[in-house]
């Protein structure tokens, strides 16, 4: 039974585990220290959160997986603040060219690639969730979970709006990061919607949409 369990509970620690070391050194010297504190406030809640409610409820590895490289990226993103993560020279580094020279981008898009991957990778926990907690028909299985998430698209812009009210300035602006862009908040919830409506989809066809009969 000890080793069941131990087996049962070695991936996502071991994830986890990795998380921490990440984290730990993405905390050093940070470039905008305010801002980094402003950002991990989804670590300091999600990820206790994942922790303690796990024996309720374990998700699979692949969601496990997917909760692991959202949450890393995102705290390369806090590290660096999101409008300032150096992609561009990475990949220079790497071709010769910048990213945003072949793609014709005129702005740091890496805060759109994680609201991207926010819905993405953070919607087959969600469908874990619903499937485990709710019992209804097999459409409201795609639905729930993409109306979970659009909720939480929204929720979030909102908070980043009123951190910017309320810090105002330097820190404001980072922790907005919008460059520029009035539509900004409504751009990163139509790429968190889109990446969320791609994981139910493929989920959808691949069969793998768990469903508890009401």
């Amino acid at each position: 039974m000890y080793r069941k369990t131990i087996s049962l509970w070695r991936y996502p620690l071991t994830l986890l585990a990795l998380f921490v070391l990440l984290w730990l050194a993405l905390a050093i010297a940070p470039v905008f220290r305010s801002d980094w504190l402003l950002e991990n406030l989804l670590v300091f809640i999600a990820v206790p959160m994942f922790v303690l409610t796990a024996r309720r409820l374990r998700f699979s590895d692949f969601a496990y997986t997917c909760l692991f490289l959202f949450f890393s990226l995102h705290a390369i993103g806090a590290h660096y603040t999101y409008a300032l993560v150096p992609y561009d020279e990475w990949f220079r580094a790497l071709t010769g060219t910048t990213l945003n020279d072949l793609l014709g981008f005129e702005r740091n898009h890496f805060d759109r690639l994680i609201h991207f991957l926010y819905g993405l990778l953070v919607t087959p926990a969600a469908v874990q969730i619903f499937a485990h907690y709710g019992r209804y028909p097999r459409v409201w299985a795609t639905l729930f979970p993409w109306l979970f998430m659009a909720s939480h698209a929204v929720i979030y812009e909102l908070i980043e709006y009123a951190a910017a009210i309320l810090f105002g300035g330097d820190l404001g602006m980072a922790y907005l990061g919008t460059q520029g862009d009035i539509w900004d908040g409504q751009k990163d919830m139509a790429f968190a919607l889109a990446g969320s409506a791609i994981t139910v989809t493929a989920l959808a066809v691949a069969g793998r949409l768990p469903v508890r009969r009401p």
